[in-house]
Order: C-alpha cells, then structure tokens, then sequence
C-alpha cells in the first residue's frame, strides 16, 4: 500500500517533505512542536491563488452539483474507506505535526470517518417540499447547493474540523476551497486533498490552499465564494463575519470559550475530579470546548481540588512520538508564552498555583489554580492551555450567575448526584452545548455542534442540521398552460 501522503495532487499548492516549492513561491518550514525538527515544506497561498482558486471552483460546481446524488454519495464513501486504509500514516502526522498523543489522534480520526459517513447520507435524503398551489400550478421548495464554500480550519483538531465543513459542502453540491493553518498543513490540508483525489472527487471541484492572514482575507472577500465557514478564534471570526457581512455572504462562524464545569455538593467526587482533569488538560487544553472554570460548591471545594491535583500529578508529559505520554507540546512558542502569561498574571492577582506553573522547553504541564475571582485573566480568557482554574460558589444560583459571567457561551458541564437538579441548573445556563454528569468535550457528527454570544453565529454543524448552513431554498412554480 503506498503512502497517502508522499505525492501532491492537483488539488492544492502544498509541498510535502522532498517536494521543493519553485523560487517564486512563499513558503514556511512545517515543525515538530516537540522537537523543533521540520517535517515539510509548505507553499502559502497568496491573494491571486485564492482568486484562481475561486475561478476554477466556480467552473467547477455546476458540473458536481448536477451529479446524481448517489454518485456524490458514493465518492464521499470512498473517502472515508482511504481514511480507514491510511489510519496509521494519518496518525503519524496528527502526532508529529499538531502534538497529538496517540488516543487523540486515534479518536479524530474515527470522528472523521463518521463525518465522512454521515455527509455521504445528505445527498440521498428529501431535500425539498410541495406546496399549495394555485389550481393548474404546481408549487414547490428545493434546496440548492450555494455554489463555493470557502472553509477557513484551525490547527487544533486539523483533520475533523477541515472536513466536518468540507464533507457536508461536497456532499450537497458545492464545490469548496480549504485553507487550513499553515502550522498543520498536512494534517489539516494534504491529507484531505489527497483524501479526495483517491475518492474520485472530479478535478477542481476542491482546492487547498495553506495560508495566513492574506489568503483568508482574500477568501472571504472573494466575490465568487458564497459562504465562509470558519473555526477559530471569536477575535479573528469577528473580522471574518464583519468582511461577509460587507459583501452580503453567508457565514458560519464556529469560535471560541471559556466554558464552566460546574460541581455540585451531592457530586460523586471522584469521577468529578476525573472528568475534570481531562475537561481541562485533554490536547494540553488547546479545545474550544476545555473546562475553563472549575466551579464548585464550598462544602466540597477543598476536596475536589484535592482529587483533581492528584489527577494532574498522575499525568505525564513529553514526545507522544516517541512516548507514552498523557499530554503533548504546546502547538508552538507564542501558544506556550500566552498561557504562562495567563497563569502568571493569575498568581500576582492572587491566585495559588497547586501543581504546574512552570513551562518546561516546549510542554507546559497540568496546572491547577485556586483562589481564582471573576476579576482574574485565568477567569476572563479563554486560556487554551493545560490550566484548570478553581472558582468557589456558595450555591446553585451563584454557580449559574459565575457560569454566565462570560462573553463565551459555548459548552457546560454539570456534576451532580441528581440529574433533576443538573437539568434545573441547565435550563439557565447560556450555552449552546450542557451536558450533565459528564464533562466539557464531547463531540458527535450527528448532533447540532454550536454556541452563543462570542462562541458563534448559532451556525451548527453535524448531520441534518448541514442542510441549513450549505444549501439554500428555492420556489419554483409551474402551469400546465402557458398563461393568457
């Protein structure tokens, strides 16, 4: 079986290790976070790549769109059959590029697949309705593809959170541009093109194009691109939206939070603990979902802290290439620099550091504050790091009003020895995701994934819910006669 990854297809602008890029072309070193050993070399789009891209993806389309929906289907199979094929090598490099230990890998990569799965289903489902007409006239509503998807992906989850936009687009009809970050552009880039280059998916109908800031600008300008759908930070998503909105096109914005995982005092707590420390240290903490704020009643405060500094000593760090670690590298020096800063700028305020605290080359270790207040940065921001931040309630009502306190309003969590009272707790918190008795990230490709406020749109993604944001509606009517 040969490699996945050792050709480039035509698909995008993107040099795998051995490639060279010509004199012309902007490129950056791909690093192993771990080791500061390069592992490729990437070409970086600019704004004319992207408006070529734009062209051939508009010419593109039609062609794609007009395939019976089963043959749409069936490609989007094969791609989840080369994914299955190639496990092993697409492990590699969610490892060695992004710092995922071997379980995260392993789990992004079954996730991927059954989003490949469940947009190979789109196609085939009803997708229009008949309705009343006028005598002689029949009415109906039919949803179309838009056209060009740009998909704007992060280099935390590379692969899943690409494709959870590309393979529904596909799938209904669109044809798509990628443009994943340039520090994980094979993971979140290569590997999707040539995904789909083995699959079948027609010539031009997507485009990969790793790029910074200028080639994302360029993409959500473009007039030729319908919608934008990008997962990032909420700063960067909001210049998105604002630069949609302009120009009057659809955007799906998936961004950031800073999610509470509240204790209650009938919580069992040492699953509790458990939950939370990996709610909070699970990819170094660099999710979207990551329990930001620990929030735990005062009669079981002490305990749980204990419990869950126990949990962040057990857990080891370092090379998940070459070791059986718990937690990975940071994804690069900036990411590391930011989170210290958070804990550091957190401990002056006050804050008590109960294990961690202190950054070791490349890897930042499990670290438990206590003493946070709302006033803290480890309490106001979203950390993205390997940090679990300890907030003190008296109460139900106050765990609820420290839990909202927050732009973010992405995913909860609740521990509880009484799911009744976990649902009544829930029905007032502002967030798009709670789940009770369990912890903060959780993800499955048939359930609406979304938030509020500063965590998104209320764009979802998953399954169904896919029709919405990648097809529009459309009234046809038609006589019998030709009117008088």
């Amino acid at each position: 079986m040969r490699n996945l990854v050792d050709t480039v297809g035509p698909a995008g602008k993107v040099f795998s290790d051995g490639w060279r890029p010509t004199s012309d072309d902007a490129v950056v070193e791909v690093l192993e976070p771990a080791t500061g050993k390069r592992l490729a070399q990437v070409g970086v789009a600019d704004a004319a790549d992207v408006a070529r891209a734009a062209a051939g993806a508009a010419r593109a389309q039609p062609a794609w769109g007009a395939l019976p929906a089963a043959a749409r289907a069936a490609v989007l199979r094969r791609a989840a059959a080369v994914l299955e094929e190639h496990r092993g090598e697409v492990a590699q490099w969610l490892i060695r590029e992004g710092g995922a230990v071997r379980a995260k890998a392993e789990t992004e990569i079954a996730d991927t697949v059954e989003e490949l799965l469940q947009a190979a289903a789109l196609p085939t489902q009803p997708h229009g309705q008949v309705l009343p007409g006028a005598p002689g006239r029949s009415s109906e509503a039919r949803r179309v593809p838009l056209g060009v998807v740009g998909v704007i992906s992060p280099w935390n989850v590379p692969l899943l959170l690409a494709l959870r936009s590309v393979a529904p687009a596909l799938a209904l009809g669109n044809a798509v541009i990628l443009k994943p970050d340039v520090r994980t552009p094979v993971s979140g880039g290569l590997v999707v093109a040539r995904l789909f280059e083995e699959a079948g998916l027609p010539e031009g109908v997507l485009h990969v194009l790793p790029g910074d800031a200028v080639a994302g600008g360029a993409l959500t300008a473009d007039p030729a691109v319908a919608m934008v759908s990008f997962t990032g930070s909420t700063a960067v998503g909001r210049e998105v939206g604002a630069v949609a909105g302009r120009t009057l096109k659809r955007v799906s914005l998936e961004l950031g939070g800073n999610n509470a995982l509240i204790v209650l005092d009938d919580a069992g707590l040492e699953a509790a603990a458990a939950a939370g420390a990996f709610a909070s240290f699970f990819h170094q903490g660099q999710i979207c979902m990551a329990a930001g704020r620990h929030l735990v009643h005062a009669s079981v405060a002490e305990e749980y802290v204990r419990r869950l500094v126990e949990e962040a000593r057990r857990l080891t760090v370092g090379d998940p290439w070459t070791e059986g670690v718990d937690l990975g590298p940071m994804i690069d020096g900036g990411q590391l620099r930011r989170t210290h800063g958070i804990v550091r700028d957190s401990i002056a305020a006050g804050a008590e550091p109960r294990c961690g605290a202190v950054p070791d080359g490349p890897f930042y270790p499990p670290t438990v504050l206590t003493g946070v207040t709302r006033k803290m940065r480890a309490f106001t921001e979203e950390i993205f790091g390997p940090v679990a931040p300890v907030v003190v309630v008296e109460d139900d009502d106050e765990a609820v009003a420290v839990a909202n306190d927050t732009e973010y309003g992405l995913v909860a969590a609740v521990r509880t020895g009484s799911v009744e009272r976990g649902r009544r707790l829930a029905d007032r918190l502002r967030t798009g995701m709670i789940h009770i008795n369990d912890q903060t990230v959780n993800h499955q490709a048939v359930v609406p994934f979304g938030g509020f406020g500063a965590s998104g749109n209320g764009a979802r993604h998953g399954a169904q819910f896919a029709w919405d944001s990648y097809t529009q509606w459309q009234w046809i009517t038609a006589g019998s006669d030709e009117p008088a």
